[in-house]
């Protein structure tokens, strides 16, 4: 397979189009034959050189005849090698000069679902064919003109055995269903609307289906159905309310109607990604469409409505109009995620929503774009196109949508998604289309803007501050700076807006800027969106009557890094008086960072000094949780810390031992500060309430799970046997008898991270197994909690439950819920250190070990599995040598997958 780096500046428009697409695909154990014909025609603006040959992408696929124009083709008269099939059309037609030049092309291919386990392409699953096709999984299927830019009208007929494969779907509308010879059915679907190959997709098995109905804002009544395993059949109204919930958003907010006359959901349990956008069938994870109160958590309810209203968005933001390229892959992705994002807000909580994202976004991509994978949204290269399917499309795309979204605001930005779905329906487009369309319906100049597209990295904003009571004025002067990635060293200033308020002791200031500038809209007169350009931006606030606490970055509006020191007494009056919930959360994990980087530098023996440092800290959390006022949902993420992976994502050369006391420290004076406080918390909440997803219940049982966790830290560090007594047995209590899953595992892993609690927690542990065993996706969380589980010997216990009946090597879910969550979430385990205090390498091998075997059974999920190698560069030198020894090893293996081979040689 070719390793070949590909390039957005050698784009080029095919010499052939494909008018229409008929596959007939017969499924037979063993063998699939697929054939198909392709209606073709030539690109008009094609040179006769190009028009010469036609190449159609192909992968593993056995060849059985081609025929053009009905003309049965012998293997002289085309080139055949693993990635192509490659037919001199100019000899074979001879019409080059003829610019409505039209062919049909008739390929049959034989292909083994059976043993595809790269779950590329069409596969078999737990006895049921699906697809996934994007991004390049159709050449897996026959050979195609297996790129975005090329759309077809598809007609597809689906063969099989009549009893065991009674569902059988595909895009569009059913055309025909009858009944063959010998026990076999035919079904034929229809697409009217062109779509590249990559949105294709088929099933076929023994399914049942739950129905609904949806009417459309035009009257048009819309068939919903969700099909899933007979067993699965109660986890599907939460899917289907989200589902409609999502059609009405989309009418409501974007005036986007859908289409097809009907809309099909499948799930399956064997699936690289979480969901696929197929045109009007989408297929999913288990774990992104499946929803029980008893069965799943509150994350996993969101989670569902998250993940369903993207899949349905991208009918628009990704169908209708799609991918020019590659490349282009965040038009679709970054601007659905912000879509998403939107009606997750609108359906819960705005501010948990953002701080998710927020929190998300600072742990992980900030990572991305700061090591050797960084690259821009709209990146130059590539040579696996699967390895970018990576935060920096998804989240970071979405935040530069939601910038243009803060710099327009909401009615203009209506305005210009409005003119991008109508100017280019039914097309394939890029970056600039999308960004050219709302400046076309704003009027604005958005040039600078694009640099977000173009640059890789987080931008990072300096701020200074100075106050002159004596003339009223309040100086702010703002330098902004990227480091260098590998496309650029240098970069231009971004185009960033920045949202600002000025707070004094009575409450908001009143914001007047001298020299106003266009490029600064106040919003009220307390707030105000400045629109950074220069890579130094000097401003002056007038008639301010006292020294402000400037609140900057108000709702997150740009992702960057901001360094600006300000003392407990500032942060704590924003944590007291924000009324923007992002900027309030941001000023109290501000308050607890300088905690954590304070205690960092004091001896662990040094008790008083630790005091000192966490008195306020604890003392502002005491007066936090007894605020009645307060949303339970800002309280409980406000009480949680930093996590371990963005304390690592601040530094350099990381003492990860040291990083982690420091924040150990902090974590138990807040609990044993607030003991009392959050034990009558826990006690004042209804423990029996009638289980509902919904956002003030999820609130609630997030901060009574938040105080469960505090009050076990405490009492496993304390000494007081009747507290221990009575936080233990009230954790177990909610274990035994929590009627719903949320509940159910926050006492679990209460038990599990307590060291008093060994063996109520392993006796937990058990009964959880005995109680959830056939639920597959409460396994994967059985699996998770133990991967995550501080402990000693976590990763012998992670090499037992790789031979446990609950997991399988073969399932990605499975693998990223054991292997991938102790890799990635369990770092003290997965950085430990041996006996004598040493960097150990033992569990970077353990993960080498992994890749490779699962590199030749499924490349994709190999690739992603290994990027917590990709980190080297953060740690210590000792660390760092053995974490780059490991991703050597894997280098050394002569037969690589391009996606782990890209990934590992760009880490080197």
């Amino acid at each position: 397979m070719s390793n070949k780096t590909i390039y957005l500046n050698d784009y080029r428009a095919p010499a052939y189009w494909i008018e229409r697409t008929d596959l007939y695909v017969d499924l037979r154990d063993g063998q699939t034959k697929v054939s198909s014909r392709l209606s073709m025609h030539v690109n008009p603006d094609a040179d006769r050189d190009e028009r010469q040959q036609l190449q159609l992408h192909g992968r593993e696929l056995a060849l059985e005849s081609v025929e053009l124009d009905g003309q049965p083709l012998n293997e002289d008269d085309y080139e055949l090698d693993d990635e192509y099939l490659t037919l001199p059309v100019g000899r074979l037609l001879g019409d080059l000069e003829n610019d409505e030049l039209c062919f049909d092309l008739t390929i049959v291919t034989l292909i083994e679902p059976e043993k595809n386990t790269s779950l590329e392409g069409l596969y078999r699953s737990s006895g049921m064919y699906c697809t996934q096709c994007e991004a390049e999984g159709f050449r897996k299927i026959t050979y195609y003109l297996d790129r975005p830019d090329v759309m077809s009208e598809f007609f597809t007929s689906i063969e099989a055995d009549a009893d065991r494969y009674p569902v059988m779907l595909s895009n569009g509308n059913k055309i025909e269903d009858k009944q063959l010879d010998n026990g076999r059915r035919l079904v034929r679907w229809h697409d009217p609307f062109k779509k590249p190959a990559y949105l294709f997709a088929l099933v076929a098995g023994d399914l049942e289906c739950v129905e609904d109905r949806f009417l459309t804002m035009s009257g048009r009544e819309i068939l919903l159905q969700i099909f899933v395993e007979a067993k699965d059949l109660d986890k599907c109204q939460h899917a289907m309310d989200s589902l409609k919930h999502s059609m009405r958003w989309d009418e409501e907010v974007y005036g986007r109607e859908y289409d097809l006359d009907i809309f099909m959901i499948v799930a399956v349990d064997d699936f690289n990604m979480g969901a696929m956008e197929n045109k009007g069938l989408n297929i999913f994870n288990t774990s992104c469409v499946l929803a029980k109160a008893e069965t799943t958590t509150d994350a996993g309810f969101q989670r569902v409505e998250g993940v369903v209203a993207h899949e349905y968005f991208h009918n628009w933001s990704g169908n209708r109009v799609t991918c020019r390229d590659w490349f282009q892959l965040s038009l679709k992705e970054g601007f659905t995620v912000f879509r998403d994002a939107q009606f997750s807000s609108d359906m819960g909580s705005e501010t948990v929503k953002r701080v998710e994202d927020v929190s998300l976004l600072r742990s992980a991509q900030f990572v991305e774009d700061g090591g050797p994978l960084a690259h821009a949204v709209r990146p130059d290269s590539f040579i696996e196109i699967s390895n970018f399917y990576t935060l920096t499309i998804y989240e970071k795309g979405a935040e530069i949508v939601r910038m243009l979204h803060t710099l327009l605001g909401a009615d203009t930005f209506r305005k210009g998604s409005d003119l991008y779905f109508d100017r280019h329906d039914g097309q394939a487009v890029t970056v600039e289309d999308f960004v050219a369309a709302m400046a076309d319906a704003s009027g604005r100049d958005f040039t600078q803007f694009m640099n977000w597209y173009r640059q890789a990295g987080t931008p990072e904003l300096t701020l200074s501050e100075e106050y002159d009571d004596q003339a009223r004025e309040y100086h702010v002067t703002i330098e902004q700076y990227c480091r260098p990635t590998s496309e650029s060293d240098e970069k231009a200033p971004y185009h960033i807006p920045l949202n600002v308020c000025l707070w004094g002791e009575a409450g908001a200031l009143a914001i007047r800027l001298k020299d106003q500038a266009p490029d600064v809209e106040t919003a009220d007169n307390t707030q105000a969106i400045i629109e950074l350009r220069e890579q130094r931006t000097e401003l002056c606030f007038v008639d301010v009557p006292e020294r402000p606490v400037l609140s900057f970055l108000r709702g997150f509006s740009a992702p960057v890094k901001v360094h600006f020191e300000r003392d407990n007494d500032q942060l704590l009056r924003l944590v007291r008086s924000e009324s923007d919930g992002f900027a309030r959360w941001d000023a109290c994990q501000q308050l607890l960072l300088n905690a954590i980087a304070a205690l960092e530098t004091v001896a662990a023996n040094e008790t008083e000094e630790q005091a000192q440092i966490c008195e306020p800290i604890a003392e502002a959390f005491v007066e936090l949780l007894q605020d009645e006022t307060a949303d339970p949902a800002m309280i409980a993420l406000m009480l949680t810390l930093p996590s371990l992976t963005y304390l690592i994502e601040l530094r350099d050369n990381v003492d990860l031992d040291k990083l982690d006391r420091a924040r150990e420290i902090l974590r138990i004076a807040i609990a044993n500060r607030c003991f009392s406080t959050l034990w009558r918390l826990y006690q004042s909440y209804d423990h029996g309430v009638a289980y509902q997803p919904e956002a003030e219940q999820i609130a609630m049982r997030s901060l009574k799970n938040t105080a469960l966790a505090y009050l076990m830290l405490a009492v496993d560090q304390g000494d007081e046997q009747e507290n221990r007594t009575l936080i233990l047995d009230a954790c177990e209590a909610q274990y035994r008898y929590a009627n719903n899953m949320t509940d159910q595992l926050a006492a679990l892993q209460a038990l599990l991270n307590a060291d008093c609690a060994a063996e109520r927690a392993n006796m937990a542990l058990g009964a959880f197994y005995e109680q959830w065993q056939s639920e597959t996706l409460v396994m994967n969380l059985w699996l998770q909690v133990q991967a995550v589980r501080r402990s000693g010997n976590a990763l012998a216990h992670v090499r037992d439950l790789k031979n446990h009946p609950a997991y399988d090597n073969n399932n990605p879910n499975k693998i990223r819920s054991l292997i991938g969550a102790f890799c990635g979430q369990n770092l003290m385990a997965f950085h430990a250190s041996n006996s004598q205090g040493e960097a150990s390498s033992e569990a970077y091998e353990f993960l080498a070990g992994e890749v490779l075997s699962l590199d030749r059974r499924n490349p994709q999920i190999a690739a992603r599995l290994l990027v917590p190698l990709t980190r080297w560069h953060k740690f210590n030198g000792e660390r760092q040598a053995l974490m780059k020894s490991a991703l050597q090893s894997i280098a050394n293996r002569k037969e690589l997958s391009k996606d782990v081979r890209e990934l590992v040689e760009k880490s080197l």
